[in-house]
Order: structure tokens, then C-alpha cells, then sequence
């Protein structure tokens, strides 16, 4: 009689022959498909054909981004960076993640190059293809056999700009890698300039990461300043609008306000110990007189102060298409409130109508209320592609006229614009719009030294605004180059 053992050992027998039977019909019959598929495909290779990415051109035509054999190419490098942006990788919380914006370009890819800032970022889809694919028949060894099929990749768009190219690249030299903004548009929004300095190299990036002044920050889109006096036409206007003066209204200019026992003086009266005498609005303009502000401010207080501000676009962002844009500050008994807990003060106010205190705009929106002046009340969105909505703010032309005459004042003899004085002499005639600021700090006793200027006066084609962050007096600093700005735009007209 057989032991139990050997009955055991026959079933094992049994039992690993009946599964290595049904292995076998498994992989032979049930997935012959799928082995015959693995095969296939070991004998298959896919190269991926990257598509060219779209060239980005200045209004001209001129190439502002292109590309090479080895990678993206930015020709004028980190002249045209905050406005162009620049390429990287998808990251591995990008990989596999579809574009909202163009989901039919399907899921990201390792490898995959995307925009990071600028018109690289705004317009990535537009600018990025369809990638390609070649099917290779390759041996054992991996070695190519022939081509069993291509599917050609589809070129990205190009994508045609405002920007005129010799603005953008005379601009940056002016700067001498200053920390500040410069920015010009036409009056339909278009942007024919877009600076912000300092700068990075597009091309190389990676050096620039850890630099302490930050060269990847756009200030013209994301850095908050106190305007202080190119605030003050935003002051006037509400002021004319809401009937507190009118073209008639004349301020005998005492050089000091006080109340209580805090005063608040005007600029010529600190520095020179001089008072202005009689003026109207528009030589309170020209001169940037700080009195007739605070009183004006006090006349039409600060609720409609903030509206009109508002209403120009300085409490929010103006629309721009660019990525990174923040909106401004325009405070408000409200605000002050909740923000610090404190009351608002008479003296708050003054502090705003003069730009100062806790009001703080970016340089991008700042240009757009001026352009609104320039424009005879015309809000465009800014763009460096194509054009803007534009809506009407509905605000008295006469009134916007009287406020272009307190800036036209600004830029001739007299007035704060002194770097503009000569230039109807120079210019058979034409004149020019323009304000000048320098606002305080609090950093150092260093101020912002802002200009911005509108030409020809009388029916404005151009808005230049020029910032230099904590970089002195405006007309002192940020003028002349303005003026040099003028300069090249009235030379390419009449070379």
C-alpha cells in the first residue's frame, strides 16, 4: 500500500502540470493579441517631432522672439524680457494636466516647454504647436529598418505685436540698470513700449534667480508706489466734475496749511520759503502747488477722491495682457479702519490729494488715467496685441481740456517740466502735456521721481511714463529721460 506521502507528491505532480497547461493556453491563446501587440511595438519606435513654437514680432515686423536649432531665441534679451517672458519645463505638477485654455493640445508632457511670464505665459497657446511623430521600424538591436509613417507637427501662430521696435530697444540704455519703469502707449492702449528695469536674460535665466534686486519682478505690472504729484490731475478732475471749483477758481496760495498743531507746506515754500500768490488750476498744475491740492481735497473730500480715482482705473487692474498684474490702493475712511484700526483723519486726506499717504498705484495704471486725459475720456484697456475695449468714462471734455492746459503749463517755462522747456523750439511749434512727481517713502528720506508727458499737446498720438523707484526728484530724474524718449519717437517720425 502506497504511503501518503506518494499520493501527495503525484497531486503536486498533477496539479503544477495542469497549471503550467493553463499558463500555457493563457499566453498562447487568451493573450496572443496582447504579446503580439508588445512585440509589435518593441519593433516599433515613435520619435516625437517637436512643432515650432510661433515667432513673436514687433509692430514692424522685426523679430522680438524667435527661435533656433537649440532652443527659443530672444534677439534683443533682456530689453524685451518682462514683455516677452521666457520658456521652461513642465514641472511634475504640470505633467499630465490639460490647458484649460487649449485642451484639444491634450495633457502636458515630461519635457514639455511652457511660458512663464509675459507674452510667453499670455499666449502660450496660441504660440505653442502641435507636436509630430515619425513610426520607425528598428531590429533587435534598436537600429533603425525604414520609416513606416509621419505625421508632420503643426507650427505654432505667430504672434504680431505693438510694440515698435526702436523704442524697445533704445529705452533699456537709459536706464543704465536702474531700478524702474518705463512705458509707452498710444492712445488706443496700444503699447509701443514696456520696460522694467532691472532686467533678465530670457536666454539664460538661471542666473538671475538669486539676485538680490530682483530682475524677474515686474514693476510696471506688479510693483505699488505712491504717486504723489502726478496724482494731483486725478484731484482736479474731481474736483471740476463735482462743480467744488471751476476754470474761474483762484487760491491765493498762504505756503502753509495748518490744523491744530500739525502744518502742511507746499514744495516751493519748504525749499525756497516762497509762496505761489493767486492762482487758478491750471497754473496750480504746472506748478504742482501742494495747498491748493490739500484744500481742493478737502473741498471734495475723500470718498470722491476714491471714486474718481476708481473711475480712472487707479484701484484696479487695467486689463493688460500680461500675467502678474495687481491692482492699486486708493485708501478710504473705510479702509483705514479696517486695515489699522484707526480713524480718518482731515490731514489723511491731504495726504491723498497729494498723491502721498496711503495711496499707491502701479506705473502700467497710472499711464492708463493719463492716457483717459489724452484720450478725451477714453478708457482702452492696454495691450501689446491687437486692440483694447474701450468704454467711455462720460467726463465733461472741457474739463479734461483745462486739466491738458494745467500739464501743457507743466512742460513750458515756469512750470516743473523744466527738461521740456525747449521743446516747441526744437519741434517747429509742437508742444507737449506733461506732470511731474517725486513721492516720498519713507525709505532713507528717498523719494520716487515719476514723469509722465502726452504729445502733440493738442491732439496726443503718445503716453510716456517714467518711473525711478526711490530714484530722486522727477523732473530731475525721471525728465530727461522721458524727454530722450520724445526725442527718438519724434526722430522716427522725421528721420
Amino acid at each position: 500500500m502506497e504511503s501518503w506521502l506518494t499520493w501527495f507528491l503525484r497531486g503536486v505532480l498533477v496539479l503544477t502540470f495542469l497549471f503550467l497547461v493553463g499558463r500555457l493556453f493563457e499566453l498562447q491563446i487568451v493573450k496572443s493579441s496582447y504579446f503580439k501587440l508588445l512585440s509589435n511595438e518593441n519593433r516599433i519606435k515613435r520619435v516625437e517631432i517637436p512643432a515650432p513654437r510661433g515667432l513673436i514680432l514687433a509692430r514692424g515686423g522685426e523679430i522680438l522672439v524667435g527661435n533656433r536649432l537649440d532652443k527659443r531665441y530672444y534677439p534683443l534679451g533682456s530689453k524685451f524680457a518682462h514683455a516677452g517672458g521666457y520658456l521652461s519645463e513642465a514641472d511634475e505638477t504640470e505633467v499630465g494636466k490639460i490647458d484649460p485654455k487649449c485642451p484639444e493640445k491634450g495633457p502636458r508632457k515630461l519635457g514639455d516647454l511652457l511660458g512663464r511670464g509675459g507674452l510667453e505665459e499670455e499666449y502660450n497657446c496660441l504660440l505653442k504647436g502641435t507636436d509630430g511623430e515619425e513610426l520607425i521600424e528598428v531590429d533587435i538591436r534598436g537600429n533603425p529598418v525604414r520609416v513606416l509613417g509621419k505625421k508632420e507637427p503643426i507650427p505654432g501662430l505667430d504672434l504680431k505685436t505693438n510694440i515698435d521696435f526702436n523704442l524697445q530697444n533704445k529705452i533699456p540704455d537709459l536706464f543704465e540698470n536702474k531700478k524702474g519703469v518705463a512705458i509707452v502707449t498710444d492712445t488706443k492702449g496700444e503699447v509701443l513700449a514696456f520696460y522694467s528695469s532691472p532686467s533678465f536674460d530670457p536666454n539664460n535665466v538661471a542666473k538671475s534667480l538669486n539676485d538680490p534686486n530682483l530682475p524677474l519682478f515686474n514693476r510696471a505690472l506688479g510693483g505699488l508706489y505712491h504717486p504723489g504729484s502726478v496724482f494731483k490731475p486725478v484731484v482736479a478732475i474731481a474736483g471740476l466734475t463735482e462743480g467744488k471749483i471751476d476754470k474761474n477758481y483762484i487760491f491765493v496760495d498762504p505756503g502753509i496749511v495748518t490744523i491744530g498743531k500739525f502744518s502742511y507746506s507746499n514744495w516751493y515754500f519748504s525749499q525756497y520759503g516762497r509762496t505761489e500768490g493767486a492762482i487758478d488750476i491750471t497754473k496750480a498744475i504746472a506748478r504742482s502747488t501742494d495747498t491748493f491740492f490739500y484744500k481742493l481735497g478737502e473741498m471734495v473730500g475723500i470718498d470722491k477722491i476714491a471714486e474718481y480715482a476708481g473711475k480712472l482705473g487707479l484701484s484696479e487692474i487695467t486689463g493688460i495682457d500680461l500675467p502678474g498684474e495687481i491692482a492699486g490702493l486708493i485708501p478710504t475712511p473705510e479702509w483705514r479702519k479696517k486695515a489699522t484700526g484707526e480713524d480718518w483723519f482731515l490731514g489723511n486726506t491731504y495726504h491723498v490729494s497729494i498723491g502721498q499717504g496711503d495711496v499707491s498705484v502701479t506705473p502700467i495704471a497710472l499711464n492708463q488715467a493719463i492716457t483717459v486725459i489724452a484720450s478725451d475720456g477714453t478708457f482702452c484697456k492696454p495691450r501689446l496685441v491687437g486692440n483694447g475695449q474701450c468704454r467711455d468714462l462720460k467726463i465733461k471734455k472741457e474739463i479734461l481740456d483745462l486739466v491738458k492746459e494745467g500739464m501743457i503749463k507743466a512742460c513750458s517755462t515756469g512750470g516743473t517740466g523744466y527738461t521740456f522747456f525747449d521743446f516747441a523750439a526744437k519741434n517747429s511749434g509742437k508742444t507737449v502735456a506733461c506732470k511731474t512727481g517725486t513721492a516720498e517713502t519713507n525709505e532713507d528720506g528717498k523719494t520716487h521721481a515719476w514723469f509722465t508727458v502726452m504729445t502733440p499737446a493738442d491732439f496726443p498720438e503718445i503716453v510716456v511714463t517714467v518711473l525711478f523707484e526711490r530714484g530722486g526728484e522727477g523732473a530731475t530724474v525721471a525728465g530727461p529721460i522721458a524727454r530722450k524718449i520724445i526725442d527718438d519717437w519724434e526722430l522716427s517720425k522725421n528721420p
